[in-house]
């Protein structure tokens, strides 16, 4: 029997290839989601994206998914006190589960706060996408067949007016040399809604754009039924 694995879910692209990786291997089946949101803006934490477009990817993938509620601008200590609530409520529901995935991809310090978080709340991490060239990544999540957008920018380090764009070969194209493809020192966020694994698309259009913090600039996502 395959270990159980709760995989922690941004309902983004790295997710979406963590989750399609753990199911190409053997020893690993993912039971169910876990996902950051902040209460106050009813959305996906970082992401910006609206809880009804996770939910309906959840739905979509045939996962359960365990929400994390989190008050904007939260402490580290906020972040563990709701991720062990969260996998305690994913436990009670599903058994003792002990092992949860990330899609981290290289950012040593990233790791090493999980790794360090896993042994306050007792789980153990894995990270399946580890280590992978993002180029390459980037491309074959495109080629693969996944529909994503851009929600969230850091204008910091590149245009707001990627926020809003499909996350294609011509949106690779035009990021600047800087920026990483997959976006892992937070270039930008991204939302799947379709894909492998996504039993049909979540239908959505694009909404307004808002500026945060005069740095961040999101883009809603509107669901379009």
């Amino acid at each position: 029997m395959p270990d159980r694995v709760f995989l922690a879910w941004s309902g983004g692209k790295d997710s979406a290839l963590a989750l399609a990786a753990l199911k190409r291997t053997r020893g690993a089946r993912v039971v169910a989601l876990l996902t950051t949101v902040t209460d106050a803006f009813d959305r996906v934490s970082m992401h910006g994206v609206r809880r009804s477009i996770l939910r309906a990817q959840a739905a979509s993938l045939d996962l359960p998914v365990f929400e994390a509620s989190l008050p904007p601008e939260a402490s580290n200590a906020d972040y563990d006190q709701a991720w062990g609530c969260a996998i305690a409520r994913a436990r009670a529901a599903l058994g003792p589960v002990q092992r949860i995935a990330y899609g981290d991809l290289f950012l040593d310090d990233v790791r090493r706060f999980r790794e360090e978080q896993s042994l306050r709340l007792e789980y153990t991490p894995l990270f399946p996408l580890w280590g992978k060239d993002t180029t390459k990544l980037a491309h074959e999540f495109v080629r693969d067949g996944y529909e994503a957008y851009v929600t969230c920018v850091d204008t910091a380090q590149i245009c707001a007016s990627f926020a809003g764009r499909k996350y294609d070969d011509a949106l690779l194209r035009d990021l600047p040399p800087c920026a990483d493809p997959c976006g892992e020192r937070g270039e930008f966020h991204t939302c799947v809604v379709a894909g492998p694994n996504f039993a049909k698309a979540i239908a959505v259009t694009v909404g307004e754009r808002t500026r945060r913090g005069n740095r961040f600039e999101y883009c809603d996502l509107v669901p379009a039924d």
